[in-house]
């Protein structure tokens, strides 16, 4: 099956094999799309859950089937026919797989109801078609370099096109990386705060612990002395009773 080749990779430097694949599962999606504009629930959940969908479900106009003109009425009228196709109670046989692409639909819609997150998902891709028009006007610097007539694949519509949704994958996944690498950062900041604050909980416990054992023991030490100076003053009264009695002379025995 025919496939487009370009500069242009997932993640900028992706090797041979894993561009050829991506470019096979593109051609084969756009293939069936051509056969059946709508799909049947099968080839739906085929489509949502097969591998290196993650990539793609990232997008959700790719996720919808439409493009990023298309209207929010529209795209809703989309998002309900594709959500009854794979809904887990139309697909008893397969709920699982049915229950996991209902998700990425439902998602995709959610992402394009709100207007901010509808807005970066449409800033991502005028980003990929700009990038691509710069990597075409190098394209064609290079070709004039090399004393060609400047001409690139990418001026044949269905090419050029295909080279900005390759260019839209590589940036929603970029974005998504460096969500995830937020949220990571997040979690161990997250993670350090609470740290230090067990830590700062269990210095003052153990300084309020300290400080009332040191006030039971100086209460000790305090009537401790007071017992010590109170016997004290009894044996210093009894030593000069002592001092003051004179018992009487040993007389010798007369004969």
């Amino acid at each position: 099956m025919a496939s487009f080749s370009t500069s242009t990779s997932l993640n900028g430097n992706e090797p041979p094999e894993k561009e050829e694949a991506f470019n096979e599962y593109y051609s084969e999606v756009k293939e069936i799309e051509k056969r059946d504009s709508v799909l049947t629930p099968k080839q739906q959940i085929d489509r949502l859950l097969r591998p290196g969908s993650t990539y793609f479900n990232l997008n959700p106009y790719e996720v919808l089937q439409i493009e990023p003109d298309t209207s929010l009425e529209d795209a809703k009228k989309k998002y309900k026919r594709l959500s009854i196709l794979v809904h887990p109670d139309k697909n008893p046989d397969d709920s699982e797989r049915a229950q996991n692409a209902f998700e990425i639909i439902s998602k995709a819609w959610k992402t394009l109801e709100n207007d901010d997150t509808r807005k970066k998902c449409l800033d991502v891709i005028e980003e990929a078609t700009a990038r691509t028009d710069h990597m075409i006007s190098e394209k064609r610097k290079r070709q004039k370099k090399e004393g060609k007539d400047g001409q690139v694949e990418e001026d044949e519509p269905a090419a050029y096109k295909h080279a900005v949704y390759v260019m839209t994958m590589k940036l929603f996944a970029d974005m998504e990386r460096r969500r995830r690498e937020l949220d990571v950062r997040d979690a161990e900041e997250r993670k350090r705060k609470r740290e230090q604050e067990i830590e700062e909980e269990e210095k003052a416990t153990f300084e309020k612990e300290w400080q009332k054992n040191f006030e039971e023991s100086r209460q000790n030490r305090v009537d401790s002395w007071k017992a010590f100076q109170s016997g004290s003053g009894s044996k210093k009264v009894k030593t000069k009773k002592l001092k003051g009695f004179k018992p009487p002379k040993h007389k010798a025995e007369s004969r």
